[in-house]
């Protein structure tokens, strides 16, 4: 009997192929839409927005032949999701809904909708790949970058568990994006010329302040301009030797502390949890010969720290702290354990490419001091960290 896959059909060109590719390898193919946001509240994109996207995936469906459901997941996207973000920026921190999607709703809620389809695997349309390795008698899967360096999106399944790529498949991680709208043009597929989809997964673009005034209150606070002090002027390129205390991984991975007395206001904020450290826009100050970025937030005392230019020495940093509850494996036999020291390479957002770092595993978690200043660095995102092309490992950064 041919194997039963349930492929998300999105509306986007990607799951669109990638359902064409799981035919032409044999399996027996359904296509599930997961309709998971309604409200239109700060969207800046079309008021329709997964209308449009149910149209074109069951434009799809029709013309791959395949059958086709819908399934509405806004309840849990809204309590696994959207609630988490709230949650997070409400404590001035930097969530990212993408990765908690595809852990607590693609491969988790929509996965068991397609056990209920009769469905042996989930497919998707990201750009990575999977193998499957015998270790100790025990099969493991390994999470792998897609082929195409700028498409790989490895790093938001960086969440993923053993339990869930067992029974995940990626039919586009071997493509190129120019093959795949090949492949679309030539079977003719209506998401063959359509746009990527941005911004918050299955929300759309929004403006995030006021897609966040849904929950958090406008709060007016003062936004302070930082001069260009003298940081990190002593910290080298490379790591620290090896016998390091956790003393000094404490302080290298430390964020700056300010306070209002170290620099002046400049203008004023609706609030600080609305913004996040890196953002160029949103602060509306005008003057400068170079834009204005933010360098750090403090919730409790609502204040915004901005400094000007790019090269800004407070937008960098030497590394950063995870705590142990926050750590996840994917390849829990290549879990460290506190004492040990591994370098890896490490990314702290999607398409950033892969940075040298040195991982230090301690009884409080892991720090990880890169061999180069990070730029933008924040609380809540995601550090993934991967041995050559295979991620095995990923936690939320606490500081």
């Amino acid at each position: 009997m041919k194997k039963k896959v349930v492929i998300g059909l999105s509306g986007g060109v990607d799951s669109s192929v990638a359902a064409w590719v799981l035919k032409e390898e044999g399996y027996d193919v359904t296509g599930l839409f997961m309709k998971n946001w309604h409200d239109t509240t700060g969207l800046i994109q079309s008021d329709c927005h997964w209308e449009d996207d149910l149209m074109f995936a069951e434009m799809v469906a029709k013309k791959l032949k395949i059958p086709f459901h819908q399934v509405d997941l806004s309840l849990p996207y809204r309590q696994k999701v959207v609630d988490y973000m709230f949650a997070e920026y409400e404590k001035g921190r930097t969530p990212n809904p993408d990765v908690l999607c595809n852990r607590e709703i693609k491969f988790d809620s929509f996965a068991d909708e397609a056990w209920k389809l009769g469905g042996d695997f989930v497919a998707t349309g990201h750009y990575c790949r999977k193998e499957k390795l015998l270790h100790d008698s025990k099969t493991i899967y390994r999470l792998l970058s897609g082929i195409d360096n700028n498409k790989d999106q490895s790093y938001f399944l960086c969440q993923l568990t053993q339990e869930q790529l067992a029974t995940a498949l990626f039919p586009v991680g071997n493509l190129k994006k120019p093959e795949v709208r090949q492949i679309a043009e030539k079977l003719g597929l209506a998401t063959a010329r359509r746009k990527d989809s941005q911004g918050i997964c299955f929300v759309g673009k929004v403006h995030l302040p006021t897609f966040l005034q849904q929950k958090l209150a406008a709060k007016k606070g003062n936004i302070i301009e930082i001069k260009d002090i003298d940081l990190y002027s002593d910290i080298e390129e490379g790591f620290p030797e090896e016998e390091v205390s956790e003393k000094i991984l404490s302080e290298l991975t430390a964020p700056v502390r300010y306070e209002a007395i170290s620099g002046q206001i400049i203008g004023t904020h609706n609030g600080a949890h609305f913004f996040t450290i890196g953002q160029r826009k949103g602060m509306n100050i005008g003057g400068y010969k170079d834009p204005l970025f933010v360098i750090a937030t403090d919730v409790q005392n609502n204040i915004v720290y901005a400094g000007e230019g790019q090269e800004h020495p407070g937008l960098n940093r030497k590394g950063l702290f995870i705590r142990n509850d926050e750590t996840h494996w994917i390849r829990s036999d290549l879990r460290m354990v506190p004492g040990e020291d591994r370098d890896l390479m490490v990314r702290i957002r999607y398409r950033q490419p892969l940075q040298k770092a040195r991982l230090h595993c301690r009884d409080k978690g892991i720090y990880i001091i890169f061999d180069k200043l990070q730029r933008g660095i924040a609380p809540g995102q995601f550090a993934a960290w991967y041995e050559g092309d295979e991620l095995t490992g990923s936690g939320v950064i606490d500081r």
